[in-house]
């Protein structure tokens, strides 16, 4: 049986929140596969939650010098979410943005923004970050544009809330300043931000399902 447009963008809507639920789990694994080291102690032993990064994982050797065996499957979890987030950037331009031209921005930023997050683990990684920072900048004004646009309040409020997370977050690693601390904001900032997505990509299905697409 053919599907109509509708039902094949109500199956796309499940994979962001699918691909999210496999990035954690999968990440977590992983984390038990980490050899050890971190930045406040390269001696410790396994994935440290508060002193290590996520990109520890995507290393080719950990923090203590030991080949790093989480690196494979950190990596393959990275760009699932990456491709998971793609998809949601994608659906939300489609289906909740009004304004054609944020449409084009956060289709296009999205969608570079994620292909610069998904290979963070290369030798490129700090000019990676920069550009996947600066796209996920625009997508992110859009997306809240369009929630105040709607009078979403709850996603309305924690996006505000991401959007102070992820400056700070910036803030702290370029300027260093309390940067024993960006571990452990950064893992809290990446928890908000994907549960306030997985919240939004639900509002997207309530508009697929009204199947009025904006055009």
């Amino acid at each position: 049986m053919k599907l109509n447009r509708t039902n094949q963008s109500l199956i796309l809507n499940r994979i962001p929140p699918i691909g999210i639920l496999c990035f954690g789990l999968l990440y977590a694994f992983a984390s038990t596969l980490y050899p050890g080291g971190s930045q406040a102690d390269v001696n410790s032993v396994g994935f440290d939650w508060v002193n290590n990064y996520w990109c520890n994982m995507m290393n080719e050797s950990a923090d203590n010098g030991e080949p790093n065996p989480a690196r494979r499957l950190a990596i393959f979890s990275m760009v699932l979410l990456c491709s998971s987030l793609g998809v949601f950037f994608y659906q939300f331009a489609e289906y909740l943005t009004t304004h054609h031209r944020w449409k084009m921005i956060i289709k296009i930023a999205g969608i570079l923004s994620m292909v610069s997050a998904a290979f963070m683990f290369t030798q490129f990684h700090d000019v990676l970050t920069i550009i996947s920072s600066f796209f996920g900048l625009f997508v992110l004004i859009g997306i809240l544009l369009e929630i105040f646009r709607r009078g979403l309040l709850k996603n309305k409020l924690i996006g505000l809330l991401c959007l102070i997370l992820l400056g700070m977050n910036n803030y702290i690693y370029y300027t260093e300043f309390y940067i024993k601390h960006l571990p452990l904001i950064q893992k809290i900032t990446f928890i908000i931000v994907l549960l306030w997505i997985v919240a939004l990509n639900f509002e997207v299905r309530r508009e697929i399902k009204n199947q009025r697409p904006i055009l």
